[in-house]
């Protein structure tokens, strides 16, 4: 098999970024990684989506990690659940 090399300039803080990305999702590298996306491309059953992100004011921000640090800390009881019988249990009582 021939191969070909393929070089394509991007900014070194998204090549970092997505190396930690393709390691975080079990690839052995980037360049694997874009292989794998390569012959999915070739083959046509690459799916692409925009969609616009949503991103939290800095004071709605603040807000919810107040939430989630009164509930890690044990200042706000929650409540678990090992299946749905017992939520809905839970719920209709």
């Amino acid at each position: 098999m021939s191969k070909s090399l393929l070089q394509v300039p991007v900014e070194t803080n998204l090549r970092e970024q997505a190396a930690r990305a393709a390691a975080d999702m079990g690839f052995s590298s980037l360049q694997e990684s874009v292989r794998v996306f390569l012959k999915q491309l070739a083959e046509r059953s690459v799916r692409v989506k925009f969609e616009p992100s949503v991103r939290l004011s800095a004071k709605n921000d603040r807000r919810y990690a107040k939430m989630i640090a009164e509930v890690k800390s044990g200042k706000v009881k929650t409540k678990s659940f090992d299946n749905v019988d017992s939520l809905l249990e839970y719920l209709n009582s």
